[in-house]
């Protein structure tokens, strides 16, 4: 059925951070689910604690060194795959890894933005966060500490003592503004014009095709009640239950690099899909 589902086109893929846990970024509430060990960092708490600032900065310097070398899973390069038959209309992804444009994708909305990139709060000013990452380097060339465990926000953990006197860089362009990763902290806003766009996506989409994400919170839970509400049918694949299953009409719970490279060949114009009686499985 989820072949049959994909075949007829028009699909709009939302992707969240189990998209992202077969590259080793794990994901915040599944089986390598984060938050039982870290709490990822909040805009107010950024802005309004410097020690909290340069904690951050800290574990991103040394996340960024991890993350900046994952590659694409095969689940990213079905998606992609997918999109350059033609047959879908549009990603949405909540992830900040870039991983489903180095996987071949492209016209991605990022909904929660970029971890490539880095903003000033006092200019706007962006800059490249390989940049950033040279600045801090050389402002820090003592700070050789290596990540062990990567969390999906890019950081990782670190404790007080191997973060003290850790030098923190500011804007260039004003000469001191604030800077921070062009990414939607949690208690941050989704950018107004970024929510609309997503929901034209939706809009225009014969199948909601939600892959790796819990759906806990409202920032992508909100497309999939939108498309219930307009009559789209929603699949659902993802290891664990999601807070969208009672709205899907079909979910899978399986690793997303299998289920999409099997969906990449099943749809593929050469061949045929058949869905197994009553197992909820795709199947050749």
């Amino acid at each position: 059925m989820l072949a049959e589902l994909l075949a007829a086109g028009d699909v709009v893929v939302l992707s969240g951070a189990g998209m992202s846990t077969e590259s080793g970024i794990p994901d915040y509430r599944g089986p390598s689910g984060s938050l039982t060990r870290h709490t990822p960092m909040t805009y107010q708490t950024f802005v309004g604690d410097p020690a909290a600032r340069r904690r951050y900065w800290a574990r991103s310097h040394v996340g960024w060194r991890t993350m900046s070398r994952a590659t694409p899973n095969d689940g990213h390069r079905a998606v992609a795959r997918l999109q350059q038959r033609g047959l879908l209309v549009g990603i949405v992804t909540q992830n900040v890894d870039g991983l489903h444009q180095a996987g071949g994708a492209d016209a991605v909305v990022e909904l929660h933005g970029s971890l490539h990139q880095v903003v000033c709060l006092n200019c706007g000013d962006s800059t490249s966060r390989e940049e950033i990452d040279h600045r801090l380097t050389q402002a820090n060339p003592q700070f050789g500490t290596r990540a062990t465990t990567i969390n999906p926000d890019g950081d990782v953990e670190l404790g007080d003592e191997e973060v003290a006197g850790f030098h923190v860089v500011e804007c260039q362009v004003c000469d001191g503004g604030m800077l921070k990763p062009d990414v939607v902290f949690f208690g941050e806003t989704v950018p107004v014009e970024r929510v609309r766009e997503c929901y034209a996506l939706v809009e225009r989409a014969r199948l909601l095709l939600v892959l790796g994400s819990s759906l806990t919170v409202m920032s992508g839970r909100r497309f999939v009640l939108h498309a219930a509400k307009l009559g789209i049918p929603v699949a659902i694949v993802n290891q664990g239950e999601t807070r969208g299953d009672p709205y899907a009409t079909l979910t899978l719970d399986a690793p997303l690099g299998t289920v999409l490279t099997e969906l990449v060949h099943l749809t593929a114009p050469q061949a045929t899909a058949r869905l197994m009686p009553g197992s909820g499985e795709v199947c050749p």
